[in-house]
């Protein structure tokens, strides 16, 4: 069961173009038979009848505006003389470089002495429990 009382009535109203065209929807708005006059719609809108260039605001068409004037003669690269290809030299080879020095503090590894493991008196605890 719908509540009765929450939804909004939902009536047939008149909808008026700029162009004078009208014609019946249905909506929420006001009471039935009302009748809603547009100011603008998409047979008057710059964006749907294709008066506002989109386009022509972004950054690409002002860079163009800019440097389209800029063009490159192709027949006159294709004339021009080249340079000589210069070719790399091969990287010099750098001396070897010194060890790297080693910490004052730590020992080598291999002359670390190694812990030792204690041995936990789990045993000796038992032993003590059992008498």
């Amino acid at each position: 069961m719908a509540k009765q009382g929450i939804h909004p009535d939902y009536h047939t109203i008149n909808i008026v173009m700029t162009d004078g065209t009208k014609y019946q929807t249905r909506s929420t708005y006001g009471k039935e038979g009302d009748t809603i006059t547009l100011d603008v719609d998409p047979k008057t809108h710059p964006a749907w009848v294709g008066g506002v260039h989109m386009r022509k605001t972004g950054r690409l068409e002002s860079f163009n505006q800019r440097f389209g004037g800029m063009a490159f003669k192709a027949d006159a690269a294709k004339d021009a003389p080249k340079a000589p290809v210069k070719k790399a030299k091969p990287a010099a080879k750098k001396p070897d470089a010194a060890p790297k020095a080693e910490k004052k503090d730590a020992a080598p590894k291999a002359d670390k002495p190694k812990a030792e493991k204690k041995e936990a008196p789990k045993a000796e605890a038992k032993e003590a429990k059992a008498e």
